[in-house]
This record gives structure tokens, sequence and C-alpha cells, in this order.
């Protein structure tokens, strides 16, 4: 919001400095962005007009001019190169030693052999933003009224001794998108008291009212004011209001348009000015538009609506967008001769939704979208007729239409003295608080020393709670002012749930495995699944679809981490970072017959490349079983013990290198090879190594406390035993059998060798396995790990068919 302190200064005496003023606004909670000095770097520049416009002798392109600026100044000789100059116009004229925007200083010149004393000036040279300058006048000098008076001060003239604060105004804070509202806010801070002038006209009685209005969806439109003016006369505004609106970011274009902007500045309340005589039967009908209905609005494009957008309407067709765009059909033209002004309340969500659809926002959707005053939207519409019948001629008719279905509820709050001082921290009286209240045109009315109904003006829809009200006292009491104290209270040590203790866990593990936390989004592009080889069908592609993605990318909710890794690792390789080893600890999403969604928290690794040791040490390929070894930590972190089975098929990995992870004979997730059709839809070249682990079924299993155990005193016995097995028996089962077999005395074992060749039968495979033998109660002779040796072997023949080599 761009406030004119000479437009404020209309309202409330300031006699502070801007920046004293700035300050106190933003203490009370009235951020103000910037000060702007329209016209500080401009000076000597004076109203002047054309006597003489001739061609210059010396070039075709230029005219020499014969200025009268005042009694001091006449006949000045002007060399001006403008297309739109003109015999008799009044026009900016900068005198030598004239100071213009950008440093530029005015000096008497020679221009093609004739001399110039100063310069006739455009919108541009005097700073003024490009889109607040007429058309016809963008690429030439600026052409002042015909009433301006020779002599006089430009500067003050054009508004350019103006000062503008920028308002950055809170989304509740939309009573303050009114310069009268915002005076109120600088009398609260300053002291003094607003000064507002009584809304009259003179009215013709002698006119009948024509127009009616109905209101067919009450819940969209709670009040409709429609009042009639008639003969007015389509001319420029004057310079005071054109100053005005240019001062707010506003272009002037005729005086009924700006009249109609002028107001929703001052007031708040957004208006629109139809030609009265295009609206058929003058009869206005509010109404929910139609599916598929089409209107043209004023930026002449044909807007598709459905039956959840408002529109105004007369008996043939809807003639504008509530609270949005007026309609083509029904604009003011240089040919309009009467009016009808509307003034309404539109129902803020359906119109922010309309505008947000339709693409169109403009300062009065803004307005309209944050709720406007209800109870001054007829104020709104007289002072609209009566600057149209002081500045367009016309004559507003007596009688008019309020239609006023949804009266306004006033609302009154009780606040209690102890809450507000024990919000805020101050100890003040209930009169101190009145005062405060008070300030804001809050009605307040005593109870008793504790106790206060407070009465809240309709403009101040944001106060809702006595909450609201504290935040009132506190900010006009001053931030500054509430005493600092320490903070006190019983501080409890935090108790970390199971499962944010199994992701830390998790998580330092992995990182302790060089591996590196990435974070990512929880919305990917539906394309996904199909990079990713993902069926038709599968579960993973069953997923929840957002309702107004920001755009493609974000369309649904991931159901795999798998996808946002692999996005990093092109993202690393594009940049020829080819070793990576990151990881993911992020929830996926499945919908479900309830309102929300099934979250589960999943981890998600992947390796690429190869890791390097070191000076004079060999590098090391980040491969299958590096994966499976980083996993392998991650289970010995949380006291369990990962099993690796061939029964993985998923579609992402590669055929015969995947595997499914179990913990205590429980699925929770797969790892593998990246599948070679995934690696070209993602135009990867390098093996990539991925795995995917469910933390929720972890924490099912994780046991936080650890069983110890004696450490054994003597001495242990290492045999070696090596066998032969069907290439189709899995390692994993050769060890159950062994462990089993071995009971108290099998210390520990591991496979060390798996040899394949001449020796060995086709269709078979030599296992070595180390076993060490160790007993926590004596030292054990030869006589008694025999034992137990042949008992593993027996066993091993007996349910494997296993041959002792």
């Amino acid at each position: 919001m761009r406030v004119s302190l000479n437009w404020v200064r209309e309202y409330v005496n300031i006699s502070i400095t801007p920046e004293e003023l700035a300050e106190a606004l933003t203490r009370a909670g009235i951020a103000v962005d910037t000060i702007e000095y329209l016209g500080h770097e401009i000076s000597e520049i004076f109203v002047g007009q054309i006597k003489e416009a001739e061609q210059h002798p010396n070039a075709d392109k230029l005219t020499l001019c014969t200025v009268d600026v005042n009694e001091q100044y006449k006949d000045l000789q002007i060399v001006c190169g403008a297309p739109n100059v003109r015999k008799g116009q009044k026009v900016v004229i900068a005198l030598p030693g004239a100071n213009l925007p950008n440093g530029i200083k005015i000096r008497k010149a020679k221009i093609r052999g004739i001399e110039s004393h100063g310069m006739i000036c455009s919108g541009q040279e005097l700073g003024i933003d490009e889109s607040l300058i007429p058309e016809d006048q963008k690429n030439g000098i600026l052409v002042l009224d015909e009433d301006v008076p020779k002599g006089a001060d430009a500067k003050k003239l054009l508004g350019l001794d103006d000062v503008v604060l920028v308002l950055d105004l809170t989304p509740n804070r939309s009573d303050c998108l009114s310069i009268i509202n915002v005076a109120k806010e600088v009398a609260a801070v300053t002291g003094d008291r607003v000064k507002l002038t009584e809304v009259t006209m003179p009215l013709d009685s002698s006119i009948n009212n024509t127009v009616s209005v109905h209101i067919a969806d009450e819940d969209l439109c709670e009040r409709y004011v429609a009042r009639v003016v008639k003969d007015i006369k389509i001319m420029p505004s004057p310079m005071w209001m054109q100053k005005r609106l240019q001062a707010a970011g506003v272009r002037p274009i005729n005086n009924v348009v700006d009249i109609t902007n002028y107001v929703m500045l001052e007031m708040g309340q957004p208006l629109h000015a139809f030609d009265h005589d295009l609206v058929a039967q003058q009869k206005i009908i509010v109404r929910r538009a139609n599916n598929g209905e089409v209107i043209k609005t004023l930026d002449e494009k044909d807007r598709k609506l459905h039956n959840e957008m408002l529109v105004i309407a007369d008996p043939e067709k809807a003639i504008a967008i509530a609270g949005v765009m007026g309609g083509y059909d029904t604009e003011v033209t240089d040919g309009t001769k009467n009016l009808i002004i509307e003034s309404a309340h539109f129902h803020p969500i359906n119109t922010r939704k309309t505008s947000r659809e339709l693409n169109l926002r403009s300062e009065a959707s803004l307005r309209f979208e944050k709720g406007v005053d209800k109870e001054r939207i007829d104020v709104a519409a007289n002072r609209a007729c009566q600057l149209l019948v002081e500045l367009a001629g016309g004559k507003v008719v007596k009688d008019y239409v309020d239609n006023y279905p949804v009266k306004h509820s006033p609302t009154t709050i009780v606040l209690r003295r102890n809450r507000v001082n024990t919000t805020i921290g101050v100890n003040l009286s209930v009169h101190e608080i009145q005062e405060l209240l008070e300030k804001i045109e809050l009605g307040v009315e005593i109870t008793n020393e504790d106790t206060m109904t407070i009465s809240i003006p309709s403009y101040r829809g944001d106060i809702t709670g006595e909450i609201d009200l504290i935040e009132e006292i506190a900010r006009l009491y001053g931030f500054d002012n509430i005493p600092t104290t320490m903070p006190f209270g019983t501080i409890e040590r935090a108790v970390k749930s199971k499962t944010n203790l199994i992701e830390q866990i998790v998580r330092s593990s992995l990182v302790s495995c060089g591996s590196m936390e990435i974070i990512t989004y929880s919305f990917i592009n539906e394309n996904a699944y199909d990079r990713l080889n993902i069926p038709e069908g599968h579960v993973l592609r069953n997923c929840i679809k957002i309702a107004n993605p920001l755009s493609e990318d974000g369309a649904v909710m991931r159901t795999t981490l798998v996808s946002n890794l692999i996005d990093v690792y092109v993202k690393n390789n594009n940049r020829r970072i080819e070793d990576v080893n990151i990881f993911e600890i992020g929830r996926v999403y499945a919908p479900t017959n309830n309102l929300l969604p099934l979250e589960t928290n999943m981890l998600g690794v992947l390796i690429s490349g190869k890791v390097w040791k070191g000076w004079n040490w060999s590098t090391i390929p980040l491969d299958f079983y590096y994966l499976k070894g980083i996993a392998e930590q991650v289970a010995d972190s949380l006291n369990l013990s990962f099993e690796f089975l061939p029964e993985a098929e998923m579609a992402f990995l590669h055929p015969g290198r995947a595997a499914q992870i179990r913990a205590q004979e429980i699925p929770i997730g797969t790892i593998g090879e990246l599948h070679p059709l995934v690696k070209e839809n993602y135009n990867i070249e390098n093996p990539v190594y991925l795995l995917e682990i469910d933390l929720n079924k972890i924490v099912d299993l994780y046991v936080s406390h650890i069983d110890y155990r004696e450490i054994g005193k003597y001495p242990t016995v290492e045999r070696d035993l090596a066998i032969l097995l069907k290439e189709d028996i899995n390692v994993k089962e050769a060890e159950r059998i062994i462990k089993e077999s071995g009971e108290e005395l099998l210390k520990d074992f591991h496979v060390f060798d798996v040899y394949r060749g001449k020796q060995v039968p086709a269709g078979y495979k030599s296992l070595a396995f180390s076993l060490i033998y160790q007993s926590m109660d004596k030292t054990l002779t030869d006589l008694e790990v025999n034992e137990v040796h042949e008992r593993i072997q027996k066993h091993l023949a007996k349910e494997l068919g296993a041959q002792l080599r």
C-alpha cells in the first residue's frame, strides 16, 4: 500500500518528520517498508505557456518555442524536440539552474545554432513512472490542464513535493488498504485526532430511480448499493486528483474512472461504474454464473466461467465478474451520459478463488479478498456521487437501492485486565487500557476494576477475540516499553521417541560409512514411475495426487525414495561428480479410506563409483557388496541381524543382482543394482546400487537394551571345514545348520572361500568355513572339539547332501 502523506494530512495533522512517523508506525505494527521522496532532487520548475511554436530553422525534428512563465521570465526561447509540442499548451518549464532527477542540471545552451533558455519537460524527465503517464504523452512533453495558472510551482502542482510511505501490511490488516484508516493509525501513534468531513451532495428528486437490484445468491453477496448519476461529462480529472492517484501508483484515465479509484483508495471500498443506458432494463441481478458462460471483460478478453463464480448480470447477460473486473459491454466510454455506481460486499473466499482461476488480480479484488467494511458501503457510494457532482457535473438521483440481506452483527468482547497484564507483562489499570483502545476508536465500557466490554468497529474485522485486543494494547503501549524479564519455569529433559532414536542411530551409522545425507521434496512428477519401470497396477503407482500442484514436477506424493535418490545422483553426475554415496531418511505416502494418508518412514541409500582410501592405497569400488556392508553396519548399530535373500522382484532393480532384506524373518526392504532399462531412462552409464528399508518395521524389532556376556578366558580352537554343495543351495542354509549344530562351543564362524573349478564337479561349488570353538568353563580337548566338528559335518551331509572335501 502506497500512502501519500499529503493526502493523509487532509485528515490528521502530522507534526513529525516522515522518518519519525515511519518508525512510530512500524513500532505499532504497521510496517513501513520504504520512504519515497517523489521530487527531492527537483528544483526551479514552473508552469509555462507556449506562445509560439515554429520549426527550428536548422533542424527538421526540432521546434523553436516562445514560452511565458511569469513577469520575470517572459518570451523565453526554448528549443524542444518533442513531437507533441503545440502553441497554447500549458507545460512544465525547467529554468536555467534547475535540477532534475539523476543529477541533471539545466543550463543555457545553443542547439543547432539557436540559444535555448531552459527545457520543456517530459514525464520521464521529471521522474514520473512511465505507467502513470497518459499514453499520448509517453513519447513527448507533459501537457497540463488549461486552467493551471502560469508561473505556479510545478513541483507542488504535480505532487512532486510529496512523501510516500510504502506499507508492508500483514494479511489481517486489510483495513489499512484505505487512506482514512491509515490516518486513524497515524493519529493513534501521534496523539492527534482524525478530522473527517461529512459526505453531502445535492440530490435530484425530479428524476425517478430506474434501477432495481435482485440478489439471487445472498451467501456470496451480503449487501449491494446502486446509485444513479445522470448527465455526467467525461473529461480529464483535475490535477490534484491525478497527482494523488499517481502517488498511490494508479494511472489517471478520466474523471469517472479516477473517482472510483480515488474513493477505493480513500475509503477502502472498491466501486464500479456501469453505463446506465447499456444495462438491459436497468435491472441488476447478482447471481452465480452458468457453467460455460462467457463474458468479455474490460481488457477485451473472453472469460469462460463456471457456477462457483459470482457475476453481476442484467436480464440478458453477465455484465461484470463480481469483485474482480467489469464487463466490456457496459463500460464507461467518452459517450457515456448516465451512470450506475455499484458499491457492494462480495464473499472474500469466493472472490479470491475466482480471481486466481481467471488469473485476474486488481486493487479491487485485493480488497474484496481480504474483506471490506460492510457498514460503510453506502457511504463510499455517496462519496463517489459527491465527487461526480463536483468534477463531472452529474445529477444524483435521490432514491437509490440498498439491498442488505445479511446484516452486520456488531462485535463485543469481554476484556480482563488481569489477562492483559499477565500476557503482556505490564501493570496497566482499566483506565489506562481504556485510553489506549479509544485511540483506535474502540468503544470501551468499564464493568469493574478488572473487566471491560469492548465494542469493535465494523472496519476492524481482524479483532475477533480477547487475545486480539491484548495485541492491540501491546502495540499501542509500545513493545519497547514492555519491561525485559528473564524467563522462568521448570526445564524438563527431552525424551526421544523410539522412532527418533532409531533415525539418529541409522543416521550416525551411515555417516560413519562415508555416506552423505540429502533432503528432497515429498512431491514428485508422476512420470517418475514410468522412468523407474514400475508396471501398471503396481502398489507403488497407487499415489496421492495433489489437487493444485505448483508444477508437474510436484503433482503426486512419492511412494518410494528411489526416484529422488536417482535425481540427486543424476544432477551430481551431470556436474562430473561420479563417486556418490548418499542417503535419505524420509516419508513416503499411500492413500487410505480416511482423510489422512498412510505415512511410512523409509531409509534410502544410493552408491556409485568408487571410494579413495588415501595416498598409496588402491581405490575400492562402490558395488553391491559395499552396499551390503553398509546395510550390515546399520543392522549392527541397531542390535539386529539382516538376511539377504535372492527373492526381490522390484521392477527398478537388475534381475539376479537384487536381494530382499529380512530381519527376524520379516521382509523390511530391498537391495540391488539399478535395472539397465531404468539407467537408460535416466541416461546413466555407470553402475548404480540402491537400498531401501522400511524403518517403521525396524521400530517393532529394535530393542534398546543390550545383553552383555563374559569374555572367555580359556583358549580358542580354530578348525577349517571345506564342503561341496549343489549350486542351487544357498550359503545361508549351510550357515544355519553350522550354527545350530555347533551349540554352545561354537564361538564364531565365517566363509573364507568359494571355489568353482576343475576339481569341483559341474553343478557344485566348494565352500570353505573357518570355525572357532571355545568353552567358558575350561580348556577344550581335541576330543571335545572333534565331537562337535563331526556333528556339524553329519548334519550338513544329512540335510543338504554336503560332501567333505
